[in-house]
């Protein structure tokens, strides 16, 4: 049973024209969902791995790519004025859908507990604050970093306005100096790459990443007040956002054989910036992703409590912290590049095919419990990415676009020769 809300960010409806907003507000608040610590180590692996132009290339292909998949389900979102749970009703049925609120309600509470246990971990090393404080410390940020998600968009849109400014600044002055620590951009580029990776192996870690990031804009993307703005946003969030988020996890691993921004600042002199950029690095995508969390858990439980949902998410993010997720990031990042995309590439294809690019209105649409053309494209979509040898995040997206295309038709054809026999 759907209960009333009146949360202003529509956790169960369409978003209505008259709370849409403009393309400062949208980029400025993908920008900063994308500004995240862990992608500096995909690109810090990646810099270890190429020359310098080699690398700006795979970070251009990788990102221009994440872009589009972020910008093709940013379209959708912003003409459906859904999110990518609310869409799931559609392609996986009424029940069907609490399986991807589940799938990507659980990628972002694991996203969280990283990040709260990060913050914790990190602070404590560069304050040479007792061990004993990192549980306290993990507890406190747990719960403070949902405070501008407990708002909402609104809340979100303010730190952004203050924080990606600032975050600019500083890693600016820090490629500056660090370009000048190397001996400026000759001897940057003459620099030989001291491990191996084939490019395929690049662009899948640029891609992968934050897919599944990119797979939740459409929490952000639906209040774009036009397409265009949508699409452009999504652009300037997961090609340029992203792309300098491995760009300069790249720069700090070859200059001083250290991916993570904070962890440059440190070693530049820079202490205080350090913990500031921590701060808002981590700040900025926490709140983000448990806005992502309190919406799939509010379509998966058929509530507008998004508050409360977003409060619940934050303990059990703690908890999760608490418990050592922080030495899960690798397994965990290889089980998103599988599980994550196939739901982007069903949507895709139902609402451009299944749909011809035209929802029905969520309130008075008739939806069956279980879509199984929607299910089936997903399973097949999820295994050929887990077991693709190539960019497998990009495999399960264009798989499952392509089952769910076949079994339409299938589906289909099998209902026209039933209508024929009953004659």
């Amino acid at each position: 049973m759907t209960h009333p809300t009146t949360d202003s960010d529509y956790p169960l409806s369409e978003v209505p024209a008259g709370a849409r907003k403009g393309l400062f507000s949208t980029s400025i608040m993908l920008f900063s969902f994308t500004f995240f610590t862990a992608t500096m180590f995909a690109g810090g692996k990646i810099g270890m791995a190429f020359d310098f132009t080699t690398l700006i290339g795979a970070a251009v292909i990788g990102n221009l790519l994440l872009g589009a998949y972020a910008a093709i389900l940013g379209l959708i979102a912003c003409r459906s004025g859904l999110n990518s749970v609310l869409m799931g009703r559609f392609c996986f049925g009424e029940a069907g859908s609490k399986l991807s609120d589940v799938l990507l309600g659980f990628t972002q509470i694991g996203w969280y507990a990283w990040g709260t246990a990060t913050v914790a971990i990190v602070l404590v090393k560069i304050l040479g604050l007792p061990e004993g404080l990192t549980i306290p410390l993990m507890v406190l940020f747990g719960f403070a970093f949902c405070i501008t998600a407990f708002i909402g968009y609104k809340g979100l849109d303010i730190l952004s306005r203050i924080s990606v400014p600032a975050m600019l600044a500083l890693l600016v002055c820090s490629l500056w100096i660090a370009t000048d620590d190397i001996g400026g951009l000759s001897a940057l580029m003459a620099i030989e790459p001291t491990q191996s990776m084939t490019l395929s192996v690049a662009i899948t870690m640029v891609f992968g990443t934050f897919v599944s990031g990119a797979t939740q804009a459409t929490n952000w993307t639906r209040f774009a007040r036009t397409g265009r703005i949508a699409v452009i946003a999504s652009m300037v969030g997961f090609f340029l956002g992203n792309g300098l988020m491995i760009v300069a996890g790249a720069y700090g691993a070859i200059v001083y054989q250290q991916p993570d921004i904070v962890e440059v600042l440190v070693l530049q002199g820079l202490s205080m910036a350090a913990v500031v950029m921590l701060f808002l690095n981590l700040w900025t995508t926490q709140d983000n992703t448990i806005y992502n969390f309190a919406a799939a858990g509010c379509n998966l439980l058929r509530t507008g409590r998004r508050k409360t949902v977003t409060v619940v998410g934050a303990g059990i993010g703690t908890l999760l912290a608490i418990g050592g997720m922080y030495e899960m990031l690798i397994p965990f990042l290889i089980l998103l590049g599988s599980i994550i995309p196939p739901i982007g590439g069903v949507i895709m294809a139902d609402y451009f095919y299944g749909h011809k690019s035209r929802y029905p209105l969520l309130a008075e649409a008739r939806i069956p419990a279980f879509n199984w053309v929607g299910l089936g494209a997903y399973g097949v979509g999820s295994l050929c990415a887990y077991f693709s040898p190539w960019v497998a995040p990009l495999v399960g997206i264009a798989v499952a676009a392509v089952v769910y295309i076949v079994l339409f038709e299938a589906k289909k054809i099998l209902a026209a020769r039933g209508q024929v026999a009953r004659a």
